[in-house]
């Protein structure tokens, strides 16, 4: 139940990363150019760079045995 602000807080699915390549970069590099905008844009980039924040990486987790 902790993550359901997630689905309430994006609501246009797709139009960042949209913006971002039809700029020519990556979601991450135009999240950080466009982070202090105001309006839609600034919040659709706040909002990225939150949620990329969540993301852990890929740490993988080695079991008890070491395999």
């Amino acid at each position: 139940m902790a993550k359901k602000w997630i689905a309430g807080a994006i609501k246009r699915p797709g139009a960042f990363k949209a913006k971002a390549e039809h700029a020519g970069k990556t979601t991450r590099e135009f999240a950080s150019e466009h982070d202090s905008d105001s309006g839609r844009l600034g919040k659709q980039a706040r909002l990225a760079e939150t949620l990329m924040g969540m993301n852990k990486g890929g740490v993988k987790k080695r079991n008890w045995y070491g395999k």
